[in-house]
């Protein structure tokens, strides 16, 4: 009967500490099993300052200006709109780096199956927040961005 107790704890409990494990889990999990768009709002508790500025801004571009492409018109972790999701699971190479309450996570990957241009190498900057790894950024490498560099000007209302 306990086991049975402790058992149904765990599953409970199991969702919310699957943030907490290595940071590259945090990262892995936007790629695998499915290609997630970082961007949507139900993905915002894995997420923390700085880029929560831009999604937010994101989200107030869609809400005032519905007909027109929101600031983030791409999935920020692939440094693509097109992909296979087949071959950037079979290719996705995670690194990390912690540093204390802070980490570096880099995946590498390919968008297609074939072509150099398909290569990307993303860079994803994490900081421990109670105990869970928050995405704090993510820096392309491939093509030299920053997510939290990017402006959003259309969510805001001219003043």
């Amino acid at each position: 009967m306990r086991l049975t107790a402790l058992a149904a704890a765990l599953s409970i409990a199991a969702p919310a500490a699957a943030l907490a494990g290595p940071a590259s889990n945090a990262v892995k999990f936007f790629y695998m099993p499915e290609v997630k768009f970082e961007a949507d709002a139900q993905y915002r508790d894995r997420f923390t300052e700085p880029v929560t500025k831009l999604f937010d801004l994101n989200d107030q571009a869609k809400k005032n200006k519905p007909d027109e492409v929101p600031c983030i018109d791409f999935a920020p972790g692939l440094d693509a709109q097109d992909f296979d999701e087949k071959t950037v699971a079979k290719t996705l190479k995670l690194s990390e780096a912690v540093d204390g309450d802070s980490a570096e996570v880099t995946a590498t990957f390919n968008l297609f199956p074939e072509g150099d241009e398909s290569k990307r190498e993303m860079v994803w900057s994490l900081k421990k927040i109670d105990g869970q790894w928050k995405i704090a950024d993510i820096t392309s490498k491939t093509n030299g961005w920053t997510l939290s560099a990017l402006e959003c000007l259309a969510g805001q209302t001219p003043e």
